[in-house]
């Protein structure tokens, strides 16, 4: 299910240059001597700081370089001391560590009983200050700010205790002889400390962010969130409470591994960790396992979306490994992963919550993580900035990043009956599956063609897979833009449902409760929010006024109204707006070199298409501009005309990879072949997609309707075909029907066929000039003369001259008449051709000879 990409290895990385350096101090070749490295924490650089044992029965502490990939020893203890927390400050003259003393050094199993904190000058001098000594463990943590400055005048310092309080040390440096820097005030820097947060059950520290999470017990759990800026000044910036057991933190208890800045609870076994994503999200992950009973509860509570999900998962058969039923909280993008090792994965979609088929649940072996340590004793290592997050397994000391897998995601489509799970669950979790590799790897043309061909084979169950491959691939494209558009774009076809299927509602083996409003509180003024608070106070916001409008969403269908009334308008100065948004949408799309495109699309006018183009940006555009004035009117502008070119191209481009999977050529629009298997397989995948599009009101590249109708006739009966066109499953348009009057010629069948097609095109738009053949020179004079005649009726002017024309015969004197006087019509009229060119009284009085004597059987077709 997972991609593990190797980041760092504390055997590769690191034991390999101690033991060469422990060599070089014993002066042996090979040194074989213990080293007992223990990871101790990781800075917001990537930094990895260490601690082992020396060969002189010293204590170490270095630190892995992850962009020089180098090793550089901090400072040496000159005895052995067991180094429980350290942290390096930015500008790497200041080393905090803190120490856990034994008193009692022969009583190994008791535990240790005593804590000293040191702030140590490293570079150069090695002066120690104590910062604390107590009876607790304490945490240290350098803030480290982004900005660029390498200032040396001043560092600050967390010192987080299992007491329950967290004080920040401000330190003054200075230099001396113009390189050493050192305490500018040793003896008052106790004086400096002040107090960040007080009575605490459970603490959090983000090194990327540089937020402090701390949760407080009075008569509720109040989570506090706390921001460091890079002007080192803090502020509590939000409060949430929280539902959890009474007893769910009854202590503080830090781990004795470097990298956990979390903490054990005891006795009840509550795990709970803080998710955000640079786009303004927020997610509060918290887990417990049920006593006496196998199963798991976890909640996650979307602050973004003013929401709470509770899932209560049944593990199946009871375990007695509590560590085993603490899951991992992994954040992959937008993603948060519930891991419990060999039980279950639930990939949960933390944008689109409101049904089950957009995340991903997995079981049994399904669910394995690729990694050979438990959920229990991997720690998870992410940055809000990355769209995936890494993973450090501390009995082997190594740290992986974690991706999804395509082709996990793309083994689950391409199955029937999915790892893990029975078959009344494959549609749920094809659509989830499908979100997974559209979000991750819609990028790769390699996953898309792949993609494209599941489209092509599979058959439509219960969701209409390519209506949600379109509006999930087009919303790819525009979801960074800003969170809110959640609520706003199409993303899922399961929305514009009538009736939601079950299957795609219930995930068998859990249960999911979903709470709205969870009273998340800022508390900076509005002015002052900034960067991801901000984002997230407006997300917060903005949902909560989503929350009672009926019709946030964008609803592609709603078009349809709109559309039909347009049809049956005469053109005006709207209709000429909506082609002047197509034209902008045109200019987008890639059109160079058509004449080297697979697929012979954006090649003709399309009248309609070119309207619905228009109407779908102007719809969507009004949408956008109600609900999110934020973005302003030029980026929402620019989100549309991009959005609705990204359609049309999508809709190439899958053509474009089906007529590549079939092998197919110019030859497709040959009307006087028949087809071959590949001509009917895209026949029919084009009609699904035509089917889609028309469900969802989406507009089609000009030309769509011309291929379609010309595979049609070359892969369908005749009758079949004519039936498709009754019940408007094919368009006739103006380049079909010229292509078929001249591909086709007159012949019994071919000429039944054109008559058909002329006689199901609109009296308006009937193109009978393509046709050389007497019925339709009939039909163009009957049109010519009922047109000519009656415009000039309404004039009561016009007198009949009477005289004789040369070129007139008297043989048929009815015909004669009709002759003069369109003749007569003729000179009076200021353009006599204005209807139809090359017709005049001449070619009428010759039609109707020619028709004569076909009708009396003297003279053939």
């Amino acid at each position: 299910m997972f991609k593990l990409q190797p980041k760092f290895d504390l055997r590769r990385d690191v034991e390999t240059d101690i033991r060469r350096k422990e060599a070089a101090v014993c002066r042996v070749k090979d040194y074989s001597g213990a080293v007992d490295i223990l990871i101790l924490n990781t800075e917001r650089d990537g930094a990895i700081l260490y601690s082992w044992k020396g060969s002189t029965g010293t204590t170490r502490v270095g630190k892995f370089d992850s962009s020089t990939k180098q090793n550089k020893l901090l400072y040496t203890f000159d005895k052995q001391v067991c180094v429980s927390s350290c942290s390096l400050n930015k500008e790497e003259t200041l080393l905090a560590v803190s120490l856990v003393q034994n008193t009692h050094g022969e009583e190994h199993l008791k535990p240790m009983s005593k804590c000293l904190t040191l702030l140590i000058e490293i570079h150069p001098i090695n002066n120690t200050k104590v910062l604390k000594a107590v009876d607790c463990r304490v945490k240290v943590q350098f803030l480290h700010p982004e900005t660029d400055r390498r200032s040396v005048h001043e560092s600050h310092l967390l010192l987080l205790t299992e007491d329950g309080y967290v004080d920040q040390y401000h330190v003054l440096l200075t230099r001396l002889e113009g390189y050493k820097v050192v305490l500018a005030n040793p003896e008052r820097l106790s004086k400096t400390a002040e107090r960040v947060a007080d009575d605490f059950c459970w603490v959090q520290w983000d090194v990327h962010t540089q937020r402090l999470y701390y949760l407080t017990q009075a008569d509720k759990f109040l989570l506090r969130c706390v921001q460091f800026y890079d002007n080192h000044n803090w502020e509590t910036v939000m409060e949430l409470p929280l539902e959890l057991p009474t007893n769910a933190f009854s202590t503080v208890t830090f781990v004795n591994l470097g990298f956990d800045h979390h903490y054990v609870e005891k006795p009840e076994p509550v795990k709970m960790e803080v998710l955000t994503n640079r786009l303004g999200s927020m997610c509060v992950c918290y887990s417990r396992s049920v006593c006496g009973k196998p199963e798991l509860i976890y909640s996650v509570v979307l602050v973004h979306k003013d929401c709470s999900k509770t899932f209560r998962v049944t593990l199946g058969q009871p375990t007695r490994d509590a560590v085993q039923l603490q899951p991992l909280f992994i954040p992959i993008g937008y993603y948060v992963v519930v891991y419990l090792h060999a039980r279950f994965l639930h990939c949960l979609n933390t944008r689109q919550q409101e049904m089950l088929c957009h995340s991903l649940f997995l079981s049994g072996d399904a669910a394995d993580l690729g990694l050979p340590s438990k959920s229990g004793i991997l720690t998870v290592l992410h940055a809000e900035e990355e769209s995936s997050a890494a993973l450090l397994d501390l009995a082997s000391g190594t740290i992986h990043g974690v991706r999804l897998s395509s082709a996990c995601l793309l083994q689950i489509l391409r199955s029937d009956s999915p790892p893990g799970r029975v078959n009344n669950t494959a549609d749920a979790q094809c659509m989830a599956a499908l979100h997974c590799l559209l979000l991750y790897s819609g990028n790769d043309p390699n996953v898309e063609l792949e993609i494209i061909e599941w489209l092509c084979d599979k058959v439509p169950n219960s969701f209409d897979q390519i209506q949600e491959f379109i509006l999930a691939s087009l919303y790819r494209i525009s979801y960074q833009r800003s969170l809110i558009l959640d609520k706003l774009l199409p993303c899922s076809s399961v929305f514009d449902m009538k009736e939601v299927p079950v299957c795609l509602m219930e995930i068998p083996g859990v249960l999911c409760s979903t709470h709205l409003h969870t009273e998340s509180a800022f508390k900076g003024r509005a002015s002052r929010l900034q960067g991801f608070w901000s984002e997230l106070q407006w997300n917060t916001e903005r949902t909560t006024y989503f929350d009672v409008d009926p019709n946030p969403r964008y609803r592609t269908s709603h078009v349809q109204a709109y559309w039909s009334k347009l049809m049956t308008e005469k053109p005006s100065s709207y209709t000429t707006h909506l082609l002047e948004n197509t034209k902008k949408v045109l200019a987008m799309v890639d059109t160079w070199h058509l004449d080297r495109k697979l697929v012979p699309l954006f090649q003709e006018e399309d009248h309609q298409q070119r309207l619905l183009i228009g109407l779908t940006v102007e719809k969507l555009r009004e949408h956008l501009n109600t609900h999110l004035p934020r973005l302003g009117k030029k980026k929402i502008d620019s989100l549309v005309i991009n959005y609705v070119a990204k359609l049309l191209e999508l809709i190439r481009h899958m053509l474009e990879s089906v007529w590549l999977k079939h092998k197919l050529g110019p030859h497709v629009l040959c009307f006087t072949q028949r087809a071959g298997p590949g001509e009917r397989a895209v026949f029919h995948f084009m009609l699904r997609m035509l089917e889609a599009t028309r469900g969802l009101c989406l507009p089609l590249p000009p030309g769509y309707h011309t291929l379609l109708a010309a595979l049609a006739l070359r892969c369908l009966p005749r009758h079949t075909f004519l039936q498709y066109v009754d019940h408007r499953f094919l368009q006739l348009t103006e380049t079909f029907v010229s292509r078929l009057m001249t591909d086709l010629d007159n012949g019994a069948a071919n000429e039944k066929l054109k008559f058909s097609v002329l006689k199901r095109i609109p009296e308006a738009n009937r193109f009978y000039h393509m046709w050389d053949h007497p019925v339709s020179s009939a039909s163009i004079s009957r049109d010519y003369v009922t047109n000519l005649l009656g415009r000039h009726n309404k004039n009561k002017g016009f007198a009949f001259t009477g005289k004789d024309k040369a070129g007139f015969g008297t043989e048929f004197l009815p015909l004669t008449y009709l002759a003069k006087v369109l003749s007569d019509v003729e000179e009076q009229a200021l353009n006599p051709f204005e209807e139809q060119e090359k017709v005049d009284a001449t070619f009428v009085e010759e039609t109707a000879l020619k028709q004569t004597l076909i009708l009396l059987g003297f003279e053939g077709k």
